[in-house]
């Protein structure tokens, strides 16, 4: 199920919810119907998700919506619609929230638990947050849910990923029983992993023998039909025999184990090469120097694991003789929204020299204080940047600046505006000879007051 998918089913349920009445929630909650204002406003929304595609518009009356006084039937069927909402418009935690509270608090019936499971973990496997996808995978699982053949080949990525290889097997078994003799390679590529990791050699054998049709403890083969598809031109067929000699335990040279990493590389599997190089470098096997950490750095950002690749990025830019792997370290921090240690490395990456754009690291050092709020910091930064980019964040400070003071003046000569307007109303009450209220005895005051500072304002803007 794509996340769109999810969003439409997320809206019509809660279309469903607010448009038929005795639809049950939890038990607790005996409403039935909307209010026919709060009514206009969730269908107002709901037209702006569905019909419109405008998300901001909908998240506007969904607002008014929950600014109204709701019943729990309306409180329920504004959840889902804002969780819909916010998948629409890229939010996927706040998605998350809206069905998770939805869920604690009763809103959603019984019935709907599996769906609404479902759809949260792929939510989070679209944000690649895997413990918790899995988490709610094992709740869908446990309330009913049943895989089909897909889902269970993304349990079994999902659970080799998390570093659950039995799992993982459980789920990578079932798919080959669904497929048969004529599953594709990576099924079988894939069981020969997980066989070797769980220690099943056994089993990991019968499907060499499958594959290959050879005794898989002969060298002299498996090197013959590496070599006939590599004479052939045959990549992918080279690639899956020497990965199966490598999970085999035969191959045992830096080179040879190079090559397979390698390979994992160029067939995008960026994280298992990885996996492999990290592997094979703290056993010994292969040399850490500056190129094989490098390499490890650009595999594990390459397979978006952001947070794997910072030790090796520092550790590669203590082996380096020039900044530029600071300045890579500094970036991958921005990426991670780390402000402050992103401006360390950048100012370790400046000192160190060497850079191919010192400006680029300036900049990143102005953003990274412009996030923390160190205005004056980012300015002299950006100055110092003395590039386009800088200028660029310089004038968009100013601009910044520019608006603030717009609207403290705005609201200043609001402020002038009412009180001239209630001082207007506080005369025709003295004209007409009634009483002053305790609020016209004090509005001349005010007025003065509220002028004066508006002057003072327009003095200093």
């Amino acid at each position: 199920m794509t996340i769109n998918r999810i969003l439409r089913g997320l809206a019509a349920s809660g279309a469903m919810l607010a448009l038929t009445a005795g639809a049950s929630l939890a038990q607790e909650c005996t409403e039935t119907q909307f209010s026919s204002k709060n009514a206009e406003f969730y269908l107002k929304a709901e037209t702006e998700l569905l019909t419109n595609k405008n998300a901001q518009a909908a998240l506007g009356f969904l607002n008014q919506l929950r600014n109204q006084e709701m019943n729990c039937y309306e409180e329920g069927s504004a959840l889902r619609l804002g969780a819909a909402i916010k998948i629409e418009a890229g939010d996927y935690a706040g998605a998350v929230r809206d069905l998770e509270a939805a869920l604690n608090r009763g809103f959603i019936p019984q019935s709907e638990h599996k769906t609404t499971y479902y759809n949260i973990s792929q939510i989070y496997l679209n944000t690649e947050n895997l413990p918790k996808a899995m988490e709610y995978f094992d709740k869908w699982l446990a309330a009913g849910g049943a895989p089909n053949r897909d889902t269970k080949w993304q349990l079994a990525v999902i659970n080799q990923k998390l570093e659950r290889p039995r799992e993982s097997l459980r789920w990578a078994e079932e798919v080959f029983a669904a497929d048969g003799p004529n599953a594709d390679r990576q099924v079988y590529d894939f069981l020969i992993y997980l066989y070797d990791e769980t220690g099943q050699l056994a089993k990991k054998a019968q499907l060499l023998e499958q594959l290959l049709a050879k005794n898989p403890n002969e060298r002299r083969l498996w090197d013959a039909i590496s070599g006939d598809y590599f004479r052939a031109n045959e990549d992918r067929k080279a690639f899956e025999v020497q990965k199966a000699m490598y999970l085999g335990g035969i191959l045992q040279t830096e080179d040879e184990i190079m090559r397979v990493v390698n390979f994992y590389n160029t067939f995008n599997a960026p994280y298992q090469a990885a996996k492999i190089l990290n592997k094979e470098m703290n056993q010994g096997r292969i040399n850490k120097t500056y190129n094989r950490m490098e390499l490890l750095a650009n595999l594990y950002q390459v397979a978006r694991e952001y947070e794997r690749a910072i030790p090796v990025i520092e550790e590669a830019a203590q082996m380096s003789s020039n900044g530029e792997m600071y300045e890579r370290l500094g970036r991958s921090y921005t990426e991670l929204q780390e402000w402050a240690k992103a401006e360390e490395a950048l100012t370790n990456a400046i000192n160190k020299g060497g850079l191919k754009d010192r400006s680029l690291a300036w900049v990143l050092i102005g953003q990274s204080r412009y996030e923390r709020g160190d205005r004056a910091g980012a300015r002299e930064a950006f100055r110092q940047a003395n590039s386009r980019a800088g200028r660029g964040w310089i004038d968009f400070m100013a601009s910044e600046d520019a608006t603030e003071r717009a609207l403290v003046v705005f609201e200043a000569s609001s402020l002038v505006q009412d009180l001239t307007t209630e001082r207007k109303r506080c005369k025709d009450i003295e004209v007409l000879g009634g009483e002053p209220t305790e609020a016209c005895q004090t509005v001349d005051q005010r007025l003065d007051d509220a002028t004066a500072a508006l002057a003072e304002i327009q003095g200093t803007s």
